[in-house]
């Protein structure tokens, strides 16, 4: 009986919930019709929960039924069409009158869908272009002939231009976006008018900083993160559930838990959140992986050194996503570029500090010069003689091979120990450290991470370090040294970092200390390399 009552209990607090998020609905959507600008919604910023007031809120049962709130795409006044870029049709939305404007959503995977209704602001001064990358959101999900890439993101994004009889746009590149939209600048720098980076992906392989994502949540939230993980897959398994239906109910259940504070500054809104889980993170299985490991073969350093387009750098204070070093070291890679910080504003910026936001998108576009063909043709020639020096650097070969069997089976061919000391990038030494893992040759393998733990302490890297510091171990016990292995182990543990990583070509993912303490007790076993590449 008292199981029962309790069940009753919970019942009623979930249908008190729903309501309560329906009704929120309802008087925002009201609040949305009443405004002077349609489809914006007025936010009382000052009294709304902001990452810094630290509150807990846990939400004790797994929310299966997400509110079924409208798209922003169908309340505002847009134009939508679908673009045929050759072997897939892209889905597209065009608002406003003026300058050529493209929003290049981040991810990799995202949707153009959280770029409404906040960008209905600047279609008052500009074309404001919307769209949804191949192989996500309202696009088609087809790989083609050669497969998802950022080459083919960017050949896919100058179809468009070509399609809507643009010849120079300004590109706005949002986080994973702001990479694509600097490599499109180094491939089609004739075609871009302006370049806005905001809280873009520096796109360079150097250091920014440990990431601060984690650094607002509580324990209690992260506990209750990783139990939702738990439960979802039984209630996956229970109902069958397809993979998009499952992946909503996960982002919807944990920003409800906390997870709003990894990138956001203010709390979302219950429609917020409702719209985020149902419309924003939609896209083929494996993109993320296979465009993440794609743009990893790409170093932007150096490519805008001699850049004449005028290019506009946004940074939120609070934006975790990356160490504090990173607005710096993506200013430093733009040197002609001009940088605005906003002072109460996360990850996104135009949906946190909007009227500044967009006072200055809009000060840039209504002021932005026009560059000569001689010097887009200079920069150009400039490009092509960086793009050889990246080429002939071994951290730019070791880093295009790739992470599966064969590209290891190259690498580890082509090793020798005096070729270490070319190799700057920590990033080089864990991919030749694999390489002869996956070949069984565990000598040189620990001679690898030995090195990169060195490297990684020069630098200050801890988690490099005590990543360094595991797979040392691994070798140990593959060589049959178990004691020795315990010793690296122990040291990656001490250093209590409860930082994750996933290494995909081996299906393992990981909490650097937790995990060696699972190793201290517990001797590990070889892993295949599964990827083909």
């Amino acid at each position: 009986m008292k199981s029962r009552r309790f069940l009753y209990q919970v019942h009623v607090l979930t249908v008190l919930r729903n309501a309560f998020i329906a009704i929120s609905v309802i008087l925002l959507a009201f609040s949305c019709a009443k405004n002077k600008e349609p489809g914006f919604p007025e936010m009382d910023l000052e009294g709304r929960e902001s990452i810094l007031d630290r509150k807990v809120f846990i939400e004790p049962e797994l929310i299966t039924d997400i509110p079924q709130v409208e798209r922003w795409c169908d309340r505002l006044d847009l134009k939508k069409h679908r673009i045929d870029v050759g072997d897939a049709e892209l889905y597209i939305e065009e608002q406003g009158k003026g300058t050529p404007l493209v929003l290049i959503n981040g991810g990799p995977g995202g949707t153009h869908h959280y770029f409404h209704p906040w960008f209905s602001k600047a279609a008052k001064y500009a074309r404001v272009i919307y769209y949804d990358q191949r192989g996500c959101g309202l696009s088609d999900f087809k790989p083609g002939e050669k497969g998802y890439s950022v080459h083919q993101a960017v050949e896919d994004l100058d179809a468009i231009r070509k399609a809507l009889d643009i010849d120079k746009w300004v590109v706005l590149g949002y986080s994973y976006g702001g990479f694509l939209a600097q490599f499109y600048t180094t491939k089609h720098p004739e075609h871009v008018a302006g370049l806005i980076l905001l809280g873009a992906s520096p796109g360079m392989h150097a250091d920014t900083g440990q990431s601060r994502q984690s650094r607002y949540m509580s324990e209690e939230e992260k506990e209750r993160l990783k139990e939702i993980q738990k439960q979802l897959r039984q209630f996956s398994e229970e109902k069958d559930l397809p993979r998009k239906k499952l992946i909503q109910i996960l982002l919807y259940n944990n920003f409800l838990n906390g997870d709003w504070k990894r990138q956001n500054f203010y709390k979302p809104t219950p429609e917020e959140i409702a719209q985020i889980a149902l419309y924003e993170w939609d896209h083929d299985e494996n993109f993320n992986s296979i465009m993440g490991r794609s743009q990893g073969f790409v170093d932007l350093t150096g490519a805008f050194d001699e850049c004449p387009i005028p290019t506009l750098i946004l940074e939120g204070k609070y934006d975790l996503t990356w160490g504090e070093e990173k607005p710096e070291v993506l200013k430093s890679n733009h040197p002609r570029a001009e940088m605005v910080f906003f002072e109460n504003a996360g990850h996104g910026i135009y949906n946190e500090e909007p009227e500044q936001f967009f006072s200055v998108l809009k000060d840039f576009m209504k002021n932005i010069p026009e560059v000569p063909d001689t010097k887009i043709s200079s920069y150009k020639a400039s490009l092509e003689s960086w793009l050889k020096k990246l080429e002939a650097a071994l951290d730019r070969r070791i880093q295009s091979m790739g992470w599966g069997w064969h590209s290891s089976q190259e690498l580890a061919q082509h090793y020798s120990r005096e070729s270490l000391d070319q190799i700057q990038g920590l990033t080089s030494l864990l991919r030749t450290g694999f390489a002869l893992y996956d070949v069984e040759n565990y000598d040189e393998a620990l001679f690898v991470f030995e090195r990169m733990q060195r490297k990684a302490a020069e630098q200050g890297k801890e988690s490099q370090v005590a990543m360094a510091l595991i797979w040392q171990g691994h070798m140990l016990d593959l060589r049959g040294k178990r004691e020795e292995a315990i010793i690296r182990y122990q040291k990656a543990a001490e250093m209590n970092l409860d930082v994750t990583w996933m290494h995909s070509q081996y299906s393992l993912k990981y909490s650097l200390s937790p995990y060696a303490r699972e190793r201290m007790t517990e001797p590990f076993e070889r892993i295949e390399n599964r990827t083909i590449d």
